[in-house]
């Protein structure tokens, strides 16, 4: 309801359409996000039963531990410092994380590079596994971009990161989406 406000919704408008800003939602951020439209539209629409949404996860209760993700496009900003096919260990925290939207926009979304992770397995393969896919997103769907990849919505908490965390649990754990941000603004 903030963002719909006039006035913030021009301030968004202007941040993206003439500042050449970013934007990024996490969990709740990214919930949001997609209920404004920002993922995958780009602006601020009024979302249909036609729009993808968020919804509650199919065990029916939340999940918190570490999953892995890969890279599926670095097109957008956010993603500058990684590669296609790398997987990164992230936390997840949520009890409404499953990506839901019609086939047909999935694939969409998947041809414009706009699918940006996914949930992997062990063997950093795609599955609808509970275990590994902890929501049951759609074609695994972790975070989506906007058409520009300037707007990064995501569900699991690439921000928990830091010297010390995640000691005993071996993989990569910094996405570097924070230091691609410093880096698109600094040219």
């Amino acid at each position: 309801a903030f963002f719909r406000n006039a006035a913030i919704k021009e301030g968004v408008t202007d941040l993206l359409e003439n500042r050449d800003g970013l934007m990024c939602g996490i969990c709740n951020g990214f919930q949001a996000l997609i209920k404004l439209g920002l993922v995958p539209y780009g602006k601020i629409i009024d979302t249909d039963e036609n729009c993808p949404t968020l919804t509650y996860n199919t065990i029916g209760r939340h999940q918190s531990r570490i999953v892995r993700t890969r890279i599926c496009s670095n097109l957008s900003p956010w993603l500058q410092n990684v590669q296609v096919g790398d997987v990164v260990n992230v936390p997840i925290s949520h009890g409404e994380g499953r990506l839901l939207c019609c086939p047909e926009l999935a694939a969409q979304l998947a041809a414009n590079g706009q699918i940006a992770t996914q949930y992997v397995d062990e063997q950093g393969i795609v599955t609808a596994d509970v275990r590994c896919n902890p929501n049951n997103s759609v074609f695994a769907v972790e975070g989506i971009t906007s058409p520009d990849g300037r707007v990064f919505g995501k569900m699991a908490h690439s921000e928990r990161i830091g010297a010390g965390l995640y000691k005993n649990v071996p993989g990569n754990f910094d996405i570097g989406m924070f230091a691609s941000a410093v880096k698109y603004f600094k040219g």
